[in-house]
């Protein structure tokens, strides 16, 4: 069984970092249905370089979970089709070993567990995000009502102060810009 699969043609996927906004994951992946916010216990966010190498998009460290006991990171459940499965995975570098993904329990509001299909950077250096995708974390975080304290915690983040181009960071504005002239 893959990690996140519940049979049939749909499984959920746990998003901690980018992918907390909509439009981001729209970009790749458009069958993703927003399921709920979600808890996961006994770890945290921390943010990383691949081998040390930095983030061709992103131009900085990007997000990856870390097993930390009595930490928690917030994040959204959505739910997808299957057909999105590779694209998510190409999205997330699986192929080229920069993430792996893992099956992890979190818990909802409502007081339900979902078993969920994740990444975790494998093989990484520390090093802090570029502002921009700082940004889109935080945007996400505040489009999907994640709790306020842990927005606060996302605000706090330093970042590498980066301050070239950065045409995905364009990309999901457009994308954004979009829907706010369509739903006008």
């Amino acid at each position: 069984m893959e990690p996140g699969r519940e049979g049939g043609c749909w499984f959920l996927y746990y998003a901690y970092g980018s992918n907390l906004l909509r439009e981001r994951l729209l970009l790749r992946n458009p069958s993703a249905a927003l399921c709920a916010p979600a808890r996961l216990q006994d770890f945290k966010l921390e943010f990383g370089h691949h081998q040390g190498r930095t983030s061709s998009v992103w131009h900085g460290g990007t997000a990856t979970i870390t097993q930390s006991p009595g930490d928690e990171v917030w994040g959204i459940v959505w739910k997808m089709n299957t057909c999105n499965l590779s694209s998510l995975d190409k999205q997330e570098g699986v192929e080229d070993g920069i993430y792996v993904p893992i099956e992890v329990n979190v818990h909802t509001q409502a007081g339900k567990v979902l078993t969920c299909r994740s990444y975790q950077m494998k093989d990484y250096v520390s090093g802090p995000p570029s502002p921009q995708y700082k940004k889109v974390i935080c945007m996400g975080a505040k489009q999907n009502g994640l709790p306020t304290d842990y927005q606060e915690k996302l605000e706090a983040i330093e970042t590498n102060n980066y301050a070239g181009p950065v045409p995905i960071m364009e990309e999901i504005e457009a994308a954004i810009k979009a829907e706010e002239i369509n739903s006008a």
